[in-house]
């Protein structure tokens, strides 16, 4: 996943009316940037596991568990990444993500003539 080098990695106070531009609704703006944020997490946590199970052993022997430099360098990579909370909100703030809302349908009631 490419990971844009705006993004701050630390904690960034915002202005909540940026958020309302999108939506009208801070609240939705909030769900949707969860929603992407959990997606962001899931892709990452995939792509580590993967990066990882090529040093994945079968032995738990402690004689033969050895520390694996080019393992620890990737860890310390996707640690150093920012958070997916941080990087959904950049995505939102600058229109990046698109969402949609069900139409709110009337109950149809059979009307007694």
């Amino acid at each position: 996943m490419k990971v844009p080098s705006n993004v701050p990695a630390s904690i960034v106070t915002r202005n909540l009316s940026d958020f309302v531009k999108e939506t009208g609704n801070v609240y939705e703006s909030i769900a949707i940037i969860s929603k992407r944020a959990n997606q962001i997490s899931v892709k990452l946590k995939e792509e580590l596991n993967g990066k990882l199970s090529e040093f994945a052993t079968t032995v738990d022997n402690l004689e033969e568990v050895f520390e694996n430099r080019e393992q620890i360098e990737i860890s310390k990579h996707y640690e150093r990444l920012p958070k997916p909370t941080n990087l959904a909100i950049e995505e939102f703030l600058e229109g990046k993500v698109t969402f949609s809302t069900p139409e709110l349908e009337e109950p149809t009631a059979d009307k007694a003539e």
